[in-house]
């Protein structure tokens, strides 16, 4: 296997050191390639790559090897100009970078001449972008594609077929890319839901606004929220941002014909959208006169800081060693003395799973707990922005439930259609997503489904759902696993074995990462991000993550609840 050539960088953002040889390639002369500082638009230090140039004599294989590596210049432009220089002058005209990114391994990246003009190059692929820029995982597996190469009239060679889009290696693809959540509305407008997108550092703004205002939002996630823009008003692809972090987004006259209320709504989804990409303001433009709009005000999905727990003390946050307890609700949960909690965004609620196996509503107000579900093999419940209570069998997903507060229960159709057995589930705050822990097709796999309400907001299915990570450890066995939300784009899985556990932090549509635990673990619970995230282990032992490592913090935890955010 030939070795990978093609960049020497040096990452000064962390100043750490980042080579790759440039073997192939002439080596006389001053090396051309290297990193300079750029903005990520986000208002934080970013490395740009700058990619080799062709070589005057480089044979075929070399200007694939450089085209393949040049992807990872998309250039200040953003039209990945030293990768048209690889082409020939009329594939240089039409290729598409845009069309999507393949990412790979690239210690497994393999070139070989077939032919005259025909070079064969192969890696094992870990994930892919679509023109979207919504970001697929896939099971590690080997590809190959073929490039015909002409010699021009200088003599040099250059390719004259290539597929469309790029490719990079699964360390330059979050350095070229970064992770941009658009934004939608849930369906009764007071959330708004993440959906997460790769777009290149040096044109983001332009990227967001075209593809939240020009496009449909991801496939599965589609019928579960909502935009403020109507069909047929688009947006120009080229956001202009001031010293400030004013933007100006031009949008097609058709939005002069939507209600003041309507335009404020996109003027919030537009600002909350680009935010990340460096943006404080948002001024949306018809032919370069601003349209007079407002932010709407919007629910946070934030939750206290303090981890929610049952201890000998009772029920309610942990500050230090006292217990702050949730008026009337922290009465009934001490009552009621279950094996998990998950407490509603009003502190008003709660869903909660008792010894007998039975899943029960459990509210302020008082009174004895609300029986609900009483079917066997019952995994963990769920409560909702409603304060329904969503409830399955361990052994049958498709049995799924959702109990409301008035009485009615529904059942909740194409529910992990495909899944032989479910583990653990999780809603996510705004209540538009489901993640879970399910087997199917003999595999142990966290996946993620819309929820598709009413026009009165009450859940009646699924979506299609998307499979995000593999997960180890059985569905159905002694083998502990949880999964909850960590913020409003990530979810963690905790999989606990019988002298280590393994937490798997996923963004939902991005890349994963894994972390370890020693001992057994038995139960997750998110906050507001990674550090918050929290493991209970089975001797009462509560854990959060410092940096890499998980460290102890309290004793004698009786149960680690969930929340769906705090009373406004």
């Amino acid at each position: 296997m030939t070795r990978a050539r093609g960049i020497l960088a040096l990452l000064l953002a962390v100043c750490a050191i980042a080579v790759t040889g440039c073997a192939g390639f002439p080596s006389s002369g001053p090396p051309e390639s290297g990193l300079e500082n750029g903005n990520t638009g986000n208002g934080s230090q970013n490395v740009q790559f700058i990619p080799n140039r062709p070589q005057p004599g480089a044979t075929p294989q070399q200007i694939v090897e450089g085209f393949i590596d040049a992807g990872s210049g998309p250039g200040v432009a953003g039209n990945w100009a030293v990768a048209r220089e690889f082409l020939a002058p009329d594939l240089a005209k039409t290729w598409q970078p845009e069309t999507g990114v393949i990412v790979d391994e690239r210690a497994e990246r393999d070139y070989v001449e077939t032919g005259e003009g025909l070079v064969d190059f192969a890696s094992d692929v870990v994930a892919s972008v679509d023109d979207k820029g919504s970001y697929t995982r896939a099971d590690v597996s080997p590809a190959s594609w073929t490039f015909h190469l002409e010699q021009q009239e200088d003599g040099e060679w250059r390719i004259t077929d290539a597929p469309d889009g790029i490719w990079l290696d699964d360390t330059q693809f979050p350095q070229v890319f970064h992770r941009y959540p658009l934004m939608y509305f849930d369906p009764s407008g007071e959330y708004l839901v993440p959906d997460v997108r790769w777009f290149p550092v040096t044109k983001a703004a332009g990227s967001i606004a075209a593809a939240l205002v020009n496009k449909p939002p991801t496939e599965w996630l589609a019928e579960s929220v909502a935009t403020a823009f109507p069909a047929g008003v688009t947006a120009v692809p080229a956001v202009v941002i001031d010293e400030s972090g004013v933007a100006d987004v031009a949008l097609s006259e058709g939005v002069l014909a939507a209600s003041s209320a309507a335009q404020d709504r996109m003027l919030t989804q537009l600002e909350e959208s680009l935010r990340p990409a460096g943006v404080t303001e948002v001024v949306m433009t018809v032919d370069s006169a601003p349209i007079d709009a407002q932010p709407v005000a919007v629910r946070s999905t934030r939750v206290p800081a303090a981890p929610l727990v049952l201890t000998e003390a009772g029920f309610g946050f942990l500050t230090g060693d006292a217990i702050d307890k949730i008026p009337g609700l922290s009465a009934a949960v001490e009552a009621a003395a279950p094996l998990s909690v998950q407490v509603g965004a009003e502190h008003d609620l709660a869903a909660a799973k008792l010894d007998s196996g039975a899943v029960v509503r459990l509210s302020s107000a008082g009174g004895d707990p609300e029986t609900l579900d009483t079917r066997g093999a019952l995994i963990d419940p769920a409560i909702d922005t409603i304060g329904a209570v969503w409830s399955v069998p361990r052994t049958d997903p498709t049995a799924l439930k959702v109990f409301l507060p008035n009485g009615e229960v529904r059942d909740v159709a194409d529910a992990w259609s495909e899944a032989s057995a479910i583990a653990a589930m999780a809603l996510s705050r705004d209540g538009t997503r489901l993640a879970a822990v399910v087997s199917a097709g003999g595999r142990t796999i966290l996946s993620v489904a819309g929820v598709v309400r009413d026009r009165d907001g009450l859940p009646v299915a699924l979506g299609q759902p998307v499979q995000l990570a593999p997960v180890g450890g059985a569905v159905v066995g002694v083998t502990d696993l949880g999964v909850t939300w960590i913020d409003d784009v990530s979810v963690g899985v905790m999989s606990s074995g019988d002298s280590d556990t393994n937490v798997i932090e996923q963004v939902v549509g991005g890349p994963t990462s894994t972390s370890a635990a020693s001992g057994d673990m038995a139960s997750i619970a998110g906050g507001t991000g990674i550090s918050s995230l929290r493991l209970r282990a089975g001797d009462g032992t509560l854990y959060v993550k410092r940096g890499t490592t998980w460290q102890p913090t309290a004793t004698g935890i009786q149960v680690l609840a969930t929340q769906q955010g705090q009373p406004q």
